[in-house]
């Protein structure tokens, strides 16, 4: 199996410019391809630091992919740190200017002078064809094959230590080349037969270390693999398996899924893309209960949730009373009545307090819960809500 490892480069990324997806994208391809990724970095546009990093990348792993870089400014150092990286010159290749050439007369236009940076490639690698842009991409396989000029499209790939692909940094550019070219490549080049699968639990109610505690043992396992993922109200629990095939991943997916929701019961909520308001609102219609629900102190995080949330203080009547606990379950009886709902959650948040109040009403009786808080207090809200959230859920699973 082989490893990779990703490199993103652009100096606008690590100023917070523009964000990196092209790293998230390539890593689920990998990840279904069966590739094992071990490393992602980013690095400014500087040819040194660049080319120390491919460097180092090409010791750990059979594959290397970076993108970014390879536009036509001088400030596009990819192609001079990959022949840096791996001990060349760069060379001009007639047939990728013939392709710069043609993109850009499609818009009606002559490629400038600096444009020809673009057919500079480091020597000996195997030039790709980039049909939706103006980059040309490249692959360097290493040890350097004795062929100066090759195309991915003609000839066998020999059997090399590691590869080095140098992709487009616009995302567009990127999935195109990566699903017409590389994947292929990369399929013939290792014999990839096998694939990574991914099932995400999502689990609420019970914290990280709890959850840990009951599943420690199947952590320990080595294929499938399961790990945890706290995030505010909710822990996730991945389960990946590596395969022969989708059907004997969901084999073995299903058998380890099965033991986790048989020992957690409840606490799993739901799978992949599944939310949790999602559900809890389905738990809901399921009953045949209507809801309305009441917000204090979230800045509309709950009225984002469940629709026809009303908030207090209520800018409309111009009132500046945020709701008491005691007054909390008052209000939500008049919102009940006046929408003439089965059931009705409300949440008011205390940032000083670093608390909430919590008030149910549903067909089963009336309940009020009051939680403190210990982590950030900006996570407050989310925390209160997604706890708020999950606990009517449970009331609406429960028997009568």
């Amino acid at each position: 199996m082989p490893s990779a490892e990703i490199i993103t480069i652009g100096t606008e990324i690590l100023l917070g410019e523009i964000v990196d997806t092209n790293t998230r994208y390539i890593a689920r391809v990998l990840r279904g391809m069966g590739v094992d990724l071990y490393r992602t970095i980013t690095i400014g546009d500087n040819v040194e630091r660049i080319a120390s990093a491919i460097h180092n990348s090409m010791q750990r792993a059979e594959i290397v992919i970076t993108t970014g870089g390879l536009g036509p400014t001088v400030d596009d150092p990819t192609r001079d740190a990959v022949a840096k990286a791996i001990g060349v010159e760069t060379e001009f290749r007639e047939d990728l200017w013939e392709q710069v050439v043609a993109t850009i007369a499609r818009y009606g236009r002559k490629p400038s002078e600096n444009q020809k940076r673009q057919a500079y490639v480091p020597k000996g690698a195997l030039g790709i064809p980039n049909p939706v842009g103006t980059a040309p991409c490249f692959i360097v396989e290493y040890p350097l094959s004795n062929r100066a000029e090759r195309s991915v499209s003609g000839g066998e790939a020999g059997v090399k230590e590691s590869v080095v692909i140098s992709l487009p940094g616009v995302p567009n550019e990127m999935e195109y080349i990566l699903h017409e070219s590389i994947i292929p490549y990369l399929q013939k080049r290792f014999n990839l037969n096998e694939i990574i699968k991914i099932r995400i639990l999502h689990c609420a109610g019970l914290g990280e270390g709890m959850i840990d505690e009951k599943i420690a043992d199947l952590e320990t396992l080595s294929n499938p693999t399961v790990g945890l993922a706290a995030h505010t109200g909710v822990v996730d629990i991945r389960i990946a398996v590596k395969a022969k095939n989708e059907a004997e991943a969901d084999e073995m997916i299903a058998k380890i899924e099965n033991d986790i929701r048989e020992r957690l019961g409840s606490i799993v909520f739901g799978a992949d893309e599944d939310r949790l308001e999602t559900v809890t609102l389905n738990e809901v219609a399921k009953r045949g209960w209507t809801l309305a629900a009441i917000e204090s102190g979230l800045d509309g995080l709950l009225a984002r949730k469940i629709p026809h949330t009303a908030s207090f203080p209520d800018p409309s009547t111009g009132s500046g009373q945020r709701l008491t606990p005691a007054s909390l379950m008052d209000a939500l009886r008049k919102a009940r009545a006046e929408t003439n709902a089965d059931a009705a959650l409300g949440v008011v948040v205390y940032m000083e307090e670093r608390a909430a109040e919590m008030a149910l009403i549903t067909p089963k009786g009336e309940k009020t819960h009051r939680i403190t808080y210990g982590g950030p207090p900006r996570s407050l809200p989310r925390w209160s809500v997604y706890l708020a959230l999950d606990w009517l859920r449970r009331r609406a699973l429960e028997n009568d």
